[in-house]
């Protein structure tokens, strides 16, 4: 491979500016390097154990598998080499020369400046590789795949380029040799790298040596400095959270603490182990559309896969670890995990077991559960559409937030506190609960004390069309349809003399509905306003305004179906409109102040505007007539 050209090639613009801030940054975490290449080489011999199943030929009669890490103190180098699956030259391209993973510009914009922040978000990312340069002026990677006779070696210091060439290998795998800083030269001392691997690796399954080349602390034969068990096979009690706390970072490839550690052994008809964890960050991939599962799946303790969607459903796609089987043969494929019956039954009685965890949670330690809800509540309510098996007991882990308090409150605390002749849960539905919360339909909720859910999750539309009710209240929205709310009034008003009188109303609402035409479904008077003068509702028939605009946004509805326009009678405008409607040509001398009411409505619900010119046009010649008088 020697007469191979160097190729030299430039990173991907979001590697570039990612290996700039780690250059020019000085990490309180450095330390973190060594666990990624350890995490890294780890996966590759994983990764070469399964293939190995179906083609012995790549194990070339090599099946003690194993990570050495070699330092030389005079050279000041670093070198980890693992005897995995390694890489030929189209995979050093796509994993050292981009944002494998998760590959998205998004990376940048979500980066703080601040170094703990974006240490984690750096592993969020799946861009563990890239902490070497933390500690490295310059990188040598030399790789051989598994089965091929050419070797390739990679290079860069880090600023931007890096080169591909042929290189000499006699064995499979890969190695990395780091060329240190001058001030990383902690991480040559032998004390150092033994604490680093046993605060960080000790859990991984395969050895990991460690040796000193020359210097005072020569210790040239390899000595293994890692326990080396699947921490899944260990006992509870034998695990400290620390260990779970690193063994989930090695297996998400994540920077953050678990928020919730399941670890459990099921025996019976089935036989299984379950680590798993819920973490206290969002992974990036979370809204991804595939929406596979993360986590890892081993047969007897042989890793198989990390990428399938039956290994736990959609809306647990944000939990984290392992799960090592008994009952699945060692040669399955990844094709062959479709529809599984015994993958299907294990998915099952695991997710039960997630949700009854969370339950438990729920009641013994609220705050810590409504951080969770509170990160990945949106996720977890996608299971109340899609499983019916568990939709009653999602409903009742479920928090919303509600115009009657700041605090997540649960669908049974709804019910307890509604009005005596209330028999309706009210919603609100939005893009966020701000927006939510401004919403003109609730003045009238407010002003008589029924509480509103704010639901501003996209999901909420859709586990809405499925969910009937819920302890047998029917759910309503507040934007479509009539209001019920004179069915709560507990005492019947007199009509005051500043009323407008019902028969001066139908004269204004006539003419409104002539100005707007098909604008409009209809023009009513509205008891869900105080302080607004007009909103727009959906017809009963009709979608819900936000479930429409959704759907608009993404390409699955060809048209807006038109609004009814409420007024609110006892706003000052609408008593002006009132007595000007009762006058001679009402039609002509009203269209561009009733155009400005609707599209005034149109606003306040984030719709866009037929005709921006126009509505400029009518709002300056208003604003100037109203100076003018």
């Amino acid at each position: 491979m020697s007469d191979v050209k160097t190729e030299k090639l430039g990173f991907e613009a979001e590697v570039s500016k990612l290996l700039h801030m780690m250059v020019h940054s000085v990490y309180s975490d450095r330390e973190i390097f060594l666990r990624e290449l350890i995490s890294n080489a780890s996966d590759a011999c994983d990764k070469l154990r399964y293939e190995g199943l179906s083609d012995d030929s790549l194990l070339a009669g090599d099946t003690d598998f194993g990570i050495a890490i070699t330092v030389d103190p005079a050279a000041k180098t670093i070198q980890v080499s693992d005897n995995g699956i390694g890489m030929n030259r189209d995979d050093l391209v796509a994993n050292l020369g981009t944002i494998a993973r998760s590959g998205t510009a998004g990376f940048m914009d979500k980066l703080t400046g601040d170094a703990k922040t974006d240490v984690q978000l750096i592993g969020q990312f799946g861009v563990g590789f890239y902490s070497v340069f933390m500690v490295a002026d310059s990188v040598v990677v030399k790789t051989r795949r598994a089965g091929d006779a050419d070797a390739w070696a990679w290079e860069s210091t880090g600023e931007g380029e890096y080169t591909i060439s042929g290189a000499e290998k006699d064995t499979r795998g890969t190695e990395i040799t780091l060329h240190l800083k001058e001030d990383a030269a902690e991480f040559l001392e032998q004390h150092r790298l033994r604490q680093i691997v046993t605060t960080y690796s000790d859990h991984i399954a395969v050895p990991i040596t460690l040796a000193i080349k020359g210097g005072e602390e020569a210790d040239a034969d390899p000595k293994v400095v890692n326990e080396g068990s699947a921490i899944w096979t260990r006992a509870k009690s034998d695990i400290t959270e620390e260990q779970y706390t690193e063994f989930y970072r090695h297996a998400g490839h994540a920077f953050d603490d678990p928020a919730l550690t399941l670890h459990y052994k099921a025996e019976g008809m089935q036989e299984y182990t379950v680590l798993l964890f819920v973490p206290t960050t969002r992974p990036v991939d979370l809204f991804d559309p595939a929406r596979k599962s993360r986590v890892k799946l081993y047969v007897k303790r042989v890793f198989i896969t990390d990428d399938t969607t039956d290994m736990l459903p959609g809306w647990l796609r944000f939990m984290r670890g392992v799960i090592d089987s008994q009952d699945l043969p060692l040669n399955i494929s990844r094709e062959m995990l479709q529809n599984n019956p015994t993958l299907n039954r294990m998915s099952k009685a695991i997710t039960k077991r997630v949700v009854s965890e969370l339950e438990k949670l729920a009641t013994k330690d609220t705050e810590k559960f409504l951080k969770i809800w509170e990160t990945f509540g949106p996720v977890l309510k996608e299971g109340i559409y899609e499983d019916f098996e568990r939709r009653d007991l999602l409903l009742k882990l479920a928090r919303f937030k509600t115009t009657a308090d700041d605090d997540w409150v649960t669908l049974a605390d709804y019910v307890e506190r509604m009005k005596d002749k209330q028999s309706t849960i009210y919603y609100v539905t939005g893009p966020d609960e701000a927006t939510t919360r401004r919403s003109p339909q609730l003045e009238g909720f407010k002003s008589r004390g029924v509480e509103v859910l704010l639901l501003s999750d996209p999901v909420d539309e859709f586990w809405l069309q499925v969910v009937q009710d819920f302890d047998g209240k029917p759910f309503k929205s507040i934007t479509r349809g009539s209001s019920d709310l004179k069915d709560l009034d507990s005492d019947k008003k007199d009509a005051s003399d500043d009323t407008v009188k019902e028969g001066d109303l139908t004269t204004l609402t006539t003419v409104m509905k002539e100005v707007l035409g098909d604008k409009v479904k209809d023009v009513r008077a509205s008891d869900r306003l105080t302080e607004t003068a007009a909103c727009l509702v959906a017809d009963d028939d009709a979608m819900d305004m936000h479930l429409e605009r959704i759907l608009k946004a993404h390409n699955q509805l060809d048209q807006i179906a038109a609004k009814v326009l409420e007024v609110n009678p006892d706003h000052p405008l609408m008593k002006v409109l009132t007595e000007k409607a009762k006058e001679t040509g009402a039609v002509q001398s009203l269209e561009d102040i009733i155009l400005l009411v609707f599209d005034q409505a149109k606003i306040l619900e984030g719709e866009t505007l037929d005709d921006p010119t126009a509505f400029a046009k009518r709002l300056s010649t208003a604003m100037a007539k109203g100076l003018a008088a």
